[in-house]
């Protein structure tokens, strides 16, 4: 079985603002029924399934927390709606600017264990919660959202890369375990986007260079990366898991 994307019920984590915002008025384009998630930003959120309106659905709740997903899961199933594709795009607070990133001598494992949670331990979370009714129904789609600097770390974010690495380990042996079952996992990588919450902070002048180094000559907007992601939860991705995808206008080519 294989659902065109106007029939899913797409759960977006992080979906209050920036890119995860972006990739809801994606879907919801396309027709699909919009699951918002957010865990602070409720008035972006609110103002986001507003301008939206049919088919958009607004849900809080914070992923690193078992029993919060559980919550989201039973909540959703009492307004029988029932999750076909999750795309888990939240991140822990971060903030694009080289210059004031912390040195690999001076960082704190913390800092590590912040952008684990919230990449590795929240998409668990996901799994664990929201697989066992898409065996049932023989159908899913799990998209994650990494980065190119695992590849190309041109500027070394330390913390996040790493949990980003670790995500898309999880995101392969995801894929393996539940192939049998007809749900797919991937992932989509972007590079610096232009413009998200997180990137705000970037100099003008980081924008200029990578527009001037990638072969298309023009940095990735939000826009761009949102369509893309749309490919691994539409019917002709049917025969795609496992894989992570470079949306960087081929600034790295994999």
């Amino acid at each position: 079985m294989n659902l065109p994307i106007k029939k899913q019920t797409v759960l977006i984590t992080g979906a209050g603002r920036g890119l995860g915002s972006s990739i809801s008025k994606s879907f919801h384009r396309e027709g699909a029924k919009v699951i918002i998630n957010y865990r602070k930003s409720y008035e972006s959120a609110k103002r986001l399934g507003d301008s939206l309106g049919e088919n958009a659905i607004l849900i809080k709740g914070d992923i690193r927390n078992k029993e919060e997903v559980i919550k989201m899961s039973k909540e959703l199933s009492d307004q029988k709606i029932n999750i076909t594709t999750i795309v888990h795009n939240a991140i822990n607070d971060y903030k694009f600017n080289g210059e004031l990133r912390q040195k690999i001598d001076n960082i704190d494992w913390q800092d590590f264990q912040n952008q684990i949670d919230t990449s590795q331990k929240g998409f668990l979370n996901l799994l664990n919660i929201f697989v066992p009714n898409m065996k049932k129904e023989k159908f899913g789609r799990f998209i994650t959202v990494g980065t190119n600097l695992f590849q190309n770390p041109v500027v070394p974010y330390h913390d996040y890369t790493a949990a980003k690495g670790g995500l898309l380990s999880i995101t392969r042996t995801a894929a393996i375990d539940l192939g049998q079952f007809n749900i797919t996992v991937n992932m989509i990588s972007g590079g610096l986007l232009k413009i998200t919450d997180a990137s705000r902070d970037t100099p003008d002048e980081v924008f200029e260079y990578i527009k001037n180094i990638t072969p298309l000559k023009k940095v990735t907007t939000i826009e761009d990366f949102s369509d893309a992601v749309l490919f691994f939860a539409s019917p002709w991705s049917r025969a795609v898991t496992g894989q992570n995808l470079i949306v960087d206008g081929g600034l790295v080519l994999n």
